[in-house]
C-alpha cells in the first residue's frame, strides 16, 4: 500500500458517516445564526475549532451572554475527550514529524477517529503503520471537507429564516443520539444519569452553567465506578 491508496482508504472509510454529520453540520449553521454569531464567525468557528459539540455549545453559551472565561472552560472539558483519541494513535504516529502531528491532531474527530482506527493495525498480517498517517488524513479531510459544506449550507439556510423560529430543541436531541449509542457500560450509565439529573437540578443557573458543573459531576461518578470496577 502506498501513501495514495491509504489516503483514499480512509477518505471512503469517512464517507458512509457523512450522511449522519451533514445534518447535524446544517443545524450548527442554522442555531449559531440564531445565537447571534455572524455568518463569517459561523464559518470561521467550523474552520478553526471544528468540533460539533463544541461548537453548538459554544453557540448555545454565546447566544446567552455567557462570559468567555467560561465558555472557554465549558467547550475545553466537551473537547477532552479527544484526548483519548490521541493517546490510542500516538504509538502508531511517533515517528511522524511534528508537522503531520500537528496536522492529524486538528483533524482528529470522533467520527475521523472511528472510520479510521479499524484500518491502522493490521491487514492480513500486514502492518499499515507506515502509512497509517495517510489513512488518518484522509478519514479526517473528508470528515473536514464535508463538515464546512454542511455549514455554509446551515449558515445560508439559517440567513433565510426568521430569528425567532426557535431551534434550541435541535440541540438536545442531537446530543441525545449522540450519547445514548455510546453507553455501554455501567460507569457510562452512570455518568450520564448524572451528568443529565445535576443539569436538570441547576438548570436555573445564569450562563448555562449548571450544564458545566454537570459535566464534571459525570466524570467524577463516571471516573469513580471505573476504578471501582478495576
Amino acid at each position: 500500500m502506498n501513501a495514495k491508496q491509504a489516503f483514499y482508504l480512509g477518505l471512503r472509510a469517512v464517507m458512509p458517516l457523512l450522511a449522519g454529520v451533514a445534518p447535524f453540520g446544517v443545524i450548527y449553521g442554522v442555531v449559531a445564526l440564531q445565537s447571534g454569531i455572524p455568518p463569517p464567525a459561523a464559518m470561521a468557528m467550523s474552520s478553526i475549532v471544528f468540533a460539533g459539540s463544541a461548537q453548538f455549545l459554544l453557540a448555545q453559551l454565546v447566544g446567552v451572554g455567557a462570559p468567555p472565561l467560561l465558555t472557554a472552560g465549558a467547550v475545553g472539558l466537551v473537547n477532552l475527550r479527544h484526548a483519548l483519541y490521541s493517546a490510542s494513535v500516538a504509538p502508531i504516529l511517533a515517528h511522524l514529524p511534528r508537522r503531520w502531528k500537528m496536522l492529524l491532531a486538528y483533524l482528529l474527530t470522533d467520527e475521523a477517529y472511528a472510520a479510521a482506527i479499524p484500518h491502522l493495525l493490521v491487514d492480513a498480517g500486514e502492518s499499515r503503520s507506515r502509512h497509517a498517517h495517510w489513512i488518518l488524513f484522509g478519514s479526517g479531510f473528508g470528515l473536514w471537507a464535508g463538515w464546512q459544506v454542511a455549514t455554509l449550507a446551515g449558515v445560508l439556510i439559517g440567513a433565510q429564516l426568521p430569528s425567532d423560529l426557535g431551534l434550541d430543541f435541535a440541540l438536545p436531541l442531537t446530543f441525545i443520539a449522540i450519547v445514548v449509542p455510546m453507553i455501554a457500560s455501567r460507569a457510562l450509565l452512570a455518568a450520564a444519569v448524572t451528568a443529565g439529573a445535576v443539569a436538570v437540578v441547576l438548570a436555573a443557573l445564569p450562563y448555562k452553567i449548571g450544564l458545566f458543573i454537570a459535566a464534571l459531576a459525570g466524570l467524577a461518578v463516571g471516573a469513580a465506578m471505573t476504578r471501582k470496577a478495576a
